[in-house]
C-alpha cells in the first residue's frame, strides 16, 4: 500500500519589530488622510483615486489620521473661512473612508503590518500635516506623520505622494526626488512649492499630470495631481499611474 508523504510547509517566525514584512499575497497598504475638503484637509478625489486604484492593483487598505484639530475650518462654498466652530481631522478624515479610520498613533504602533504608505493631496497636508502653508521651507512635520514617514522610509519600503504631499519628503528626507509638477504656464497654479522644496534640499522633476516620479534611493513615488489645474480623469489616471507603480515595486 502506497504512503502519501505529507510535506508541512511552514511560514518562517522571523519577523522584525519594525521592519517586518506582511504577506505578500495582497499588498497591505496604509494610507494617511488630512482631513476631508481640499481647502482644509485631503483632496477628496484624491483620496478616491488612492483607494480605487489600490484595490483595482489587488493590493488591501487601512485609512488613518492624526487625532487632531484641524487648522482651521474653510466653508468650500464660499470660500473663506468659518470661525464659528471647529473640526477634528480624524473625525473628518472618516467621512471619506467610510468611517473605516484608525487614529495615526495605531500606525506608528503596528508599521511592521504594512508594506507602504500613501499619502494624497489637499491643503490639509499644508496645514494639519504640517505647518507648510504658514512657514513655507522652515515648515515642521506633525509628530505622528513624521514618525510613520521615517519609520517606512528607514525599512526601505514604497512611499507613494500626490499632489501637494511630497512637501513633506522634500522635509524629511534630505536629497529626496519629487515631482510637484510645473514651473511654468498657467495651468500650475502652485508652483512656487517647487521652489521651497529644493530650498529644504529636494531635487525636482518637472513632469506632467500623468506622470510619476521614482526616487529608488529613498523609495518614494510622487505624482503631480491636482497641482495641475486639468480635468479630473487626468487627475485620477496619474494617480492610478503611481499606484501601479507602487503595488508592482513591492517586494
Amino acid at each position: 500500500m502506497l504512503k502519501l508523504l505529507r510535506i508541512n510547509v511552514h511560514k518562517s517566525t522571523f519577523q522584525m519589530a519594525v521592519c517586518g514584512m506582511a504577506s505578500k499575497k495582497s499588498p497591505n497598504v496604509a494610507v494617511i488622510l488630512a482631513g476631508s475638503g481640499v481647502n482644509d484637509g485631503s483632496e477628496i478625489h484624491e483620496a478616491s483615486a488612492v483607494l480605487t486604484h489600490l484595490s483595482r492593483n489587488g493590493a488591501q487598505f487601512q485609512c488613518f489620521a492624526p487625532d487632531i484639530p484641524q487648522m482651521h475650518v474653510i466653508d468650500h462654498f464660499k470660500g473663506s473661512e468659518d470661525a464659528s466652530h471647529q473640526r477634528n481631522v480624524l473625525a473628518e478624515a472618516a467621512r471619506i473612508a467610510r468611517g473605516n479610520i484608525c487614529p495615526l498613533t495605531d500606525l506608528v504602533k503596528n508599521l511592521s503590518k504594512y508594506d507602504a504608505v500613501v499619502l494624497p493631496g489637499g491643503f490639509g497636508v499644508a496645514k494639519n500635516l504640517s505647518d507648510f502653508a504658514g512657514k513655507g521651507p522652515q515648515m515642521s512635520v506633525q509628530k505622528d506623520v513624521e514618525e510613520a514617514l521615517n519609520g517606512f522610509h528607514e525599512c526601505k519600503k514604497p512611499i507613494g505622494l500626490a499632489c501637494i504631499s511630497p512637501i513633506l519628503a522634500a522635509k524629511l528626507f534630505k536629497g529626496v526626488t519629487i515631482t510637484l509638477g510645473k514651473s511654468c504656464g498657467d495651468e500650475w497654479p502652485y508652483k512656487d512649492a517647487i521652489e521651497a522644496a529644493q530650498k529644504m534640499g529636494a531635487k525636482t522633476e518637472e513632469k506632467g499630470v500623468l506622470e510619476v516620479t521614482f526616487d529608488c534611493d529613498h523609495k518614494v513615488f510622487s505624482t503631480p495631481a491636482f497641482m495641475y489645474d486639468g480635468k479630473f480623469h487626468e487627475v485620477d489616471d496619474g494617480i492610478g499611474n503611481m499606484i501601479k507603480e507602487l503595488v508592482k515595486s513591492i517586494a
